[in-house]
């Protein structure tokens, strides 16, 4: 495999022309500049794509951002990962198995494949490193997660940035974190695949509960506390499946919880405003112009959590509002109603 040698992939694919996949190209084609690397986005619409290719611009989600030359795209998806060696998949995650069944074959049998999503699978509760082994049957050393505080926007404007980079293999991470490091975007590798990525899943909803309070106009206590105790249930789900405690203190735990509860730029901060200033879910879907992961995940976050003995009443609660088993003035009185325990168990 070309990353034991320490080669830079010549071409790499993304696999999804949304604000994240494009930003991620952007952060690998400035690392790139100067060299014959070039990066290939595949997207679903034709104007896009043509915008992307004439104008060196995703007009549709990143209006006032310039895309290095070495950027191409096309509709095609074949033509974009012929011989590509690394793979990233930047599609929303209910819908990664079906493509991946669409898209097996035109993978190469030595690329990297990166995940940028966060989410779990609904029906199967499992993480999107879980369904790209199965669809796509590759070793756990050719599968690597991104995740971070990592808000498409921000990095776009080339705002200082830190981000993770796990794999179980930490020559593949460090291969991968060598064409993801222009002057603002600051890689760390980490093997922690499971705590990396549940963090990423569980942060959403979290985010969810933070925008309800925000919409509501209640205080910064409550949002911190929210915050606070949403990352003690990340922990301990994380924990539950393996992961690492001192990952969710990190940039893939703490971090991307920060900024996603904490941002308007974050869609499922925004979800969970609309939601408390009254909205229903229905209004809020037909409003949001991009997948609000925590919306389609929460019920499988509350899933995994009972499969495993995990206890997340802000999670349980929150997928209640989203099917319709609590309003939003039931959250507070509902949390605070709890059983008193120290704040260690």
């Amino acid at each position: 495999m070309s990353f034991v040698d320490g080669i830079a992939p010549v071409k790499t694919a993304v696999l999804g022309a949304g604000s994240w996949g494009t930003t991620f190209a952007k952060i690998m084609g400035d690392a790139a500049a100067g060299t014959d690397r070039k990066i290939v986005l595949w997207g679903r619409r034709q104007e896009v794509v043509d915008q992307i290719n004439d104008h060196h611009r995703n007009p549709r989600y990143l209006s006032t951002t310039e895309l290095p030359e070495n950027i191409s795209a096309s509709t095609d998806v074949a033509e974009v990962l012929k011989d590509a060696q690394l793979v990233v998949l930047a599609v929303p995650a209910q819908t990664l198995r079906e493509q991946l069944r669409g898209w097996a074959g035109l993978i190469a049998e030595d690329a990297v494949v990166v995940s940028l999503m966060k989410g779990l699978e609904l029906g199967t509760d499992q993480r999107m490193s879980q369904v790209i082994a199965q669809e796509l049957n590759l070793t756990e050393d050719r599968i690597v997660v991104v995740s971070g505080p990592n808000l498409a926007m921000e990095i776009a404007r080339q705002e200082p940035t830190a981000s993770v980079v796990a794999c179980a293999s930490e020559a593949t991470a460090k291969w991968v974190a060598n064409v993801c490091k222009p002057s603002y975007f600051r890689p760390y590798t980490i093997n922690d695949v499971v705590g990396v990525e549940i963090g990423g899943i569980v942060k959403n909803v979290i985010a969810l509960c933070v925008g309800i309070c925000e919409g509501q106009k209640v205080g910064d206590n409550t949002k911190a506390s929210v915050i606070t105790r949403g990352l003690a249930e990340t922990t301990r789900l994380a924990l539950a499946l393996g992961g690492r405690a001192e990952t969710m203190a990190g940039l893939a735990g703490l971090g991307d919880l920060v900024a996603t509860c904490s941002s308007s730029l974050s869609r499922n901060h925004t979800a969970g405003r609309m939601l408390g200033e009254g909205l229903t879910l229905d209004e809020v879907n037909n409003r949001m112009t991009q997948t609000a992961e925590g919306i389609k995940s929460g019920r499988a976050v509350s899933d995994l959590a009972a499969k495993v003995g995990v206890d997340m009443p802000i999670t349980n609660a929150v997928v209640g509002v989203l099917e319709g088993k609590l309003t939003v003035d039931d959250l507070g009185p509902l949390l605070l109603a709890r059983q008193l325990k120290s704040e260690g168990d």
